[in-house]
């Protein structure tokens, strides 16, 4: 198995492919990443020469937009999410809409944050 474990500088990379690159040239920070990533199978070269997220690579940044939401609403119960996100995290049984508007916590959210917190101290 690969070791698909991203740098932050990688994954601003995956960001700005998602976001589009505007130019001929992909840019300092796409182009120190993209030959790694692509060997991940999270970019990949159309056959006109732009570098495209794949499906894979979608995925990454979703469940990246996922874990920094648990961490906001840990600290902030009125923090703004991405509608794409709730509607993830509440599926998942991870939050739970409050009376006054926003997001709390539910036991299975906060373990699932306490985890992924855990792995990252061990890396």
């Amino acid at each position: 198995m690969k070791n698909e474990q991203l740098t932050t500088d990688e994954y601003d990379a995956l960001e700005l492919v998602r976001r589009g690159v505007k130019r001929d040239t992909a840019g300092a920070c796409v182009g120190r990443n993209a030959k790694r990533l692509s060997g991940l199978k999270m970019l990949e070269y159309t056959r006109d020469g732009r570098i495209v997220l794949t499906e894979k690579g979608q995925q990454v940044l979703f469940l990246r937009r996922c874990i920094k939401s648990l961490g906001a609403l840990a600290a902030d119960p009125q923090a703004t999410l991405d509608a794409d996100v709730v509607r993830f995290l509440s599926i998942k049984s991870h939050i739970a809409p409050l009376e006054g508007g926003g997001y709390v916590l539910t036991e299975k959210g906060r373990e699932t944050l306490d985890d992924i917190t855990r792995q990252q101290q061990r890396r």
